[in-house]
């Protein structure tokens, strides 16, 4: 099969592509390798995917129209993968408009070339901040979440309303991913795991917001790629049960999806840094802040649906932050 893969440079884009190219798949990746952090991880993701011969990269943003529909116009796709956006919440805040160009404009681009291409699917990374200022738990896809408490949120929250659209239009099938706390090799800098190793390695203190009493899904990369692997080739279609009157937000008369993917067991904070500093054999100075706007204070997936397709994420986060650590010694030692 061959796949479109945006984003392929970044944390899951690049685990994705190496696992489809595994397969045997042939993968095109666009990326457009911007500064939002190190872009010497992002160009040593690339390089071990040019080792494969199935692997070809454009240099490529997806707010460039003409750019997107050149890619569509010269290649026939069987499945799309949009994991390409501006991420982070608290990024969010003080850069707005690269929420929306990436995350909005972007992402019309990429339905406008899967709209007018016969691929077989488009899957789209949405994300578990959309659950916004919900409390029920776990969050599942059939609650409502029409309250989203970050500009990046409400940017993920559009892709799905877009995404069905277009499912709605156009009869593109069309699926939504919405991932729990991504960790593991290769991992994004910005991210809680990756500052606080550099943080205990540097013997530097570590920020903790909400003193610490913040529980999170935190989700290994090997399950997220497995998850979107399953997800992507169970082409959803209209559910002959959805009825208008009572609205499942997850399902519709539409070929469309919404699914979660997280581990299903929220860690403490406290206890997710205790095993970092097992694992690295060091304790933390640790830096206890207030809440930070756009956070939430938990979050734990409803993994029910993605167990119907026969999957459950399960990897502990033992063996998880082990292996990220192995990982960022031996990847900075280098360095």
């Amino acid at each position: 099969m061959k796949y479109l893969i945006t984003g392929a440079a970044g944390f899951i884009g690049f685990h994705l592509s190496k696992r489809l190219l595994g397969q045997g798949n042939s993968v095109v990746g666009i990326d457009n390798l911007n500064e939002y952090y190190d872009v010497n991880l992002k160009k040593s993701r690339l390089n071990e995917l040019k080792e494969d011969s199935g692997f070809t990269f454009h240099k490529l943003d997806l707010v460039d129209r003409k750019g997107i529909e050149k890619i569509f116009s010269e290649n026939s796709f069987d499945y799309v993968v949009n994991l390409a956006a501006q991420a982070g919440v608290r990024y969010s805040l003080t850069n707005p408009h690269a929420n929306i160009d990436s995350n909005i404009v972007g992402f019309l681009n990429i339905l406008e070339g899967c709209r007018n291409s016969d691929i077989k699917h488009l899957v789209f990374a949405s994300s578990s901040s959309v659950y916004g200022a919900n409390t029920m738990m776990p969050f599942s896809v059939h609650h409502n979440v029409d309250h989203p408490i970050s500009l990046y949120a409400a940017t993920k929250k559009s892709n799905e309303l877009m995404g069905h659209a277009y499912s709605s239009l156009y009869k593109l099938p069309c699926t939504g991913l919405r991932f729990f706390t991504v960790y593991g090799p290769l991992g994004r800098p910005d991210m809680a795991l990756f500052l606080f190793t550099k943080a205990i390695m540097e013997n530097r203190p570590i920020d903790i917001f909400n003193q610490g009493k913040m529980k999170r899904d935190f989700t290994y990369i090997d399950d997220i790629v497995e998850g979107v692997v399953r997800v992507t080739v169970n082409i959803p279609e209209p559910d002959k049960g959805w009825n208008s009157d009572k609205p499942d937000p997850a399902t519709s008369y539409a070929p469309y999806r919404i699914y979660n993917i997280g581990n299903n067991s929220p860690i403490e904070l406290m206890k997710f840094i205790e095993v970092l500093e097992d694992c690295l054999g060091k304790k933390a100075e640790k830096n206890l802040l207030p809440m930070q706007p756009g956070d939430v204070h938990e979050t734990c997936a409803d993994v029910g649906d993605l167990i119907d397709i026969g999957f459950k994420p399960s990897t502990p986060i033992e063996k998880g932050i082990k292996k990220f650590v192995e990982w960022y010694l031996g990847y900075y030692s280098k360095t």
